[in-house]
């Protein structure tokens, strides 16, 4: 497709690199802050800048954050001995959604995938050892996508931290197989957190 402009034809090709978003998409959205005042355009530029630049990795949990500790772990609110493990942010938001869990969270930042090259030397599980090293947790909560990937997650770190002296516990599926958990409606997931099962090696 030739543009008129090179400037145009450069932002097309950069917001057409965004998941899910074609070129005719992404001239769409061009055109549509071309017609906005400039400010519009200057407050999005600098918004995705500092998305970039000042967002955090939360130190407890690997939660995106303004601080390095997430609003989450640092709340007294939350029971410190219940930690969910989930695959990545748009999980945590899903269960948060739900208002049904008061734990706190380990983001693992992906799942076991072989066939994608992603071991558990690229996941967040030494955490998971470091969280059962201070004692505090009872309870870790498997709350991966029900996946042939999901399942392998949960059971390489079953295996791997059984002799531990705490509780493994999958969510309930309510969540159909297949299916991965930020796509899965509030109530549903909500119950699931309620009416988790413990896990074992036959799950």
């Amino acid at each position: 497709m030739d543009y008129p402009s090179k400037v145009l034809a450069k932002a097309v090709d950069e917001i057409s690199g965004l998941p899910g978003i074609g070129r005719k998409t992404a001239l769409r959205l061009a055109l549509h802050l071309l017609k906005q005042p400039n400010s519009r355009a200057v407050s999005l530029g600098n918004s995705l800048i500092n998305l970039v630049n000042e967002i955090k990795y939360c130190k407890e949990c690997h939660n995106f954050s303004d601080f390095d500790i997430c609003e989450i772990c640092s709340s007294p609110k939350r029971n410190d001995e219940l930690i969910c493990i989930v695959e990545d942010v748009r999980d945590v938001i899903a269960i948060e959604n739900t208002g049904k869990y008061t734990g706190k969270y380990l983001i693992l930042g992906g799942k076991i995938s072989p066939m994608e090259g992603v071991g558990p030397n690229q996941l967040n599980i030494p955490s998971i050892e470091r969280k059962l090293n201070s004692g505090k947790v009872r309870e870790f909560i498997f709350a991966l996508s029900a996946t042939m990937e999901g399942d392998t997650t949960a059971y390489y770190i079953y295996k791997k931290f059984k002799s531990f002296n705490v509780n493994f516990s999958s969510i309930a599926r309510g969540i159909s197989v297949g299916d991965e958990l930020e796509y899965a409606d509030e109530i549903s997931l909500g119950r699931s957190i309620i009416n988790r099962l413990p896990y074992n090696e036959k799950d």
